[in-house]
């Protein structure tokens, strides 16, 4: 598996996930700015993801759902804060209704993603920074630190085939 660490920090409030790949920076953008290619591993494996809308551009939005084992729907929704192809990409990450609204009453986080040359590829990370502790436990305690392993795990097949 390409994860090589996940570190919480809860006195800065973040989430880092470390991941290296055998392959050049923009071929790894790429799982990003493809909507295609990203729905192919943003969702978990039992959580595949559907991207609806994919503007990754500042200021633009991405929506998604993934679609649960039983057929239940989560739907989630990205606004672009920054980007810089094809090393970093920064947005706002949050859930929404049936109808794609965003959810008030669930957290959102801040994401950086950052692409650099490592070892011959590349190395993915990704830092999540949330407003409240009581939100970054909310969201671990959903899973969020397995999933997100789990769908980064994904990208080592897609980068093969």
């Amino acid at each position: 598996m390409s994860v090589t660490s996940v570190d919480k920090d809860l006195d800065n409030l973040t989430l880092t996930l470390i991941a290296d790949f055998a392959a050049p920076v923009e071929r790894v953008w790429r799982l990003w700015a493809d909507p295609r290619q990203l729905e192919r591993w943003w969702g978990p494996p039992s959580y595949p993801a559907t991207v609806e809308q994919h503007d990754l551009t500042p200021g633009g939005e991405v929506t998604y759902f993934m679609t649960g084992p039983e057929g239940d729907r989560h739907r989630g929704w990205w606004r672009v804060s920054s980007v810089t192809e094809p090393t970093a990409l920064e947005f706002t990450d949050g859930f929404a209704d049936d109808d794609g609204k965003p959810k008030d009453d669930m957290p959102t986080m801040s994401v950086t993603v950052r692409l650099t040359e490592h070892g011959g590829g590349t190395r993915m990370e990704m830092r999540s920074l949330f407003d409240s502790r009581e939100q970054m436990e909310q969201l671990v305690s959903m899973g969020m630190e397995e999933g997100l392993k789990e769908a980064v795990g994904q990208i080592d097949a897609l980068l093969a085939a």
